[in-house]
Order: C-alpha cells, then structure tokens, then sequence
C-alpha cells in the first residue's frame, strides 16, 4: 500500500499535493478574520456592545458585516455612528464573554435557543466604557486600537439574512506602544489582532516578510524579515 492510500484509508481524506483537493461543505467560512466589538446606540440613549468578526478596510472605509436581526444592525438602520474596537489576542475571554449575549429585548426567534438578553454588556464582559470624541457610542477602554466611525451606507447582503454596512472612520486611537516613535504609523511587529479561525481564536504567528507597499519594513537583522 502507497503512502497516499495508507493516508487515506486511515482519515478518509487524500493528502494535500499539486492539485489533490477535496469538496467540502463546511458550515460556516470563519478562514481567519480579526475580531471587532462594535458600540452602537440604543432608542433610549444607551449602548450595545457586540463581538463580530466579518470586518475588512477599503482605505479609510470598514466594511462590516451583521446579522440581520442583531441589535447592532437595528441600532445603526437609525442612528449610524458607532465605534470598531479592536481586541488583542489575550482578551479573548472577555470576547467570548460578550458571544451568547443579545441586546435585543425579547430576543428574535433565531436567537432563543442559544443567546440570552443582556442590557449591561460591556459588565457582563468586564470591560468599561470610554468617551470617544466624535461620535455618541463609546470606545472600549481596554481595546489597543480603537476606530470612531459612522456608517454611510447599509444594505441587506446576497442572501437577505445579513446586513453590509460602509463606516467611514472619522478618528483613530492607539495605544502608544503600537505606534512607530515619531509617526502616525501603527507598528505590525507590536500589534497583534485577535483572529477568528473557524470559530477558534488565535493571534499572529511570527512576521514572515512585509509588502512592498509597507510603511514600517523591518531593517536587516531585526526579528521581521526586512
């Protein structure tokens, strides 16, 4: 027996080569995305806080997107400003806090069954709430990274079960420590995203090299590969 058959009689999968794949139909397509915390406000002046994970910049644009029936997407269908903070990988605990959590009160039908009504959220996750200083949402203080925006358009997806949503980001706060001494670059070697891969959390591995449109590469000799 070859190799390649004792390896796929034992996990009923072909091992990878040149062009050997197999279809599969997983349930989601989670392939490693950064978690965000979205702050929105509510009808009556409060705030929701909620952890996603399908978040992506065009420039100055994040795009975002929701679940349709989530008290994020209703909040922002009336009142578009809110605040993306991003977590470092080893607050993912109080990520994974926030997840079975709802704002909405009663809760949709979908979400019964898993999710519970929660009006304090960023208690319930043991985080606090800091001004920001052009929007109403607050910024989440523990968050290294922290980006006030306004959403400019919102739109249901393909499918009709989500919404797209276009926020412009009007200012950004850093912690200083990841910021390159003297610039207004944020520094890839001090910032590490808390990535969401197949519904596992992760951070960055070691830096492999950097574009040739990077701002901050790494000179000869030092921990990134320049």
């Amino acid at each position: 027996m070859s190799r390649n058959q004792a390896t796929l009689s034992r996990t009923g999968h072909r091992p990878s080569g040149h062009g050997d794949r197999i279809t599969v139909e997983p349930r989601i397509l989670y392939f490693g995305t950064p978690v965000v915390l979205l702050s929105t406000e509510n009808e009556d002046g409060s705030f929701n806080l909620a952890p996603m994970s399908s978040a992506w910049a065009l420039g100055q644009v994040v795009v975002l997107g929701l679940g349709a029936s989530g008290q994020t997407a209703h909040n922002l269908l009336s009142r578009p400003d809110l605040v993306i903070s991003l977590p470092a990988p080893h607050q993912w605990r109080a990520v994974e806090r926030l997840a079975p959590l709802s704002g909405r009160d009663p809760l949709p039908e979908e979400k019964k069954a898993a999710f519970r009504f929660e009006r304090d959220k960023f208690g319930a996750a043991g985080l606090h709430p800091a001004p920001s200083e052009t929007v109403r949402p607050p910024r989440v203080a523990e968050c290294p990274l922290q980006l006030e925006a306004r959403a400019v358009r919102v739109r249901r997806d393909a499918g009709g079960d989500f919404l797209i949503v276009e926020a412009q980001v009007l200012t950004v706060h850093a912690d200083p420590d990841l910021v390159v001494p003297g610039t207004e670059h944020i520094d890839p070697a001090a910032w590490s995203p808390l990535v969401y891969n197949f519904r596992h959390y992760f951070g960055l591995g070691d830096e492999l090299g950097h574009s040739f449109r990077s701002d901050t590469p790494h000179p000869p000799g030092s921990s990134g590969i320049g």
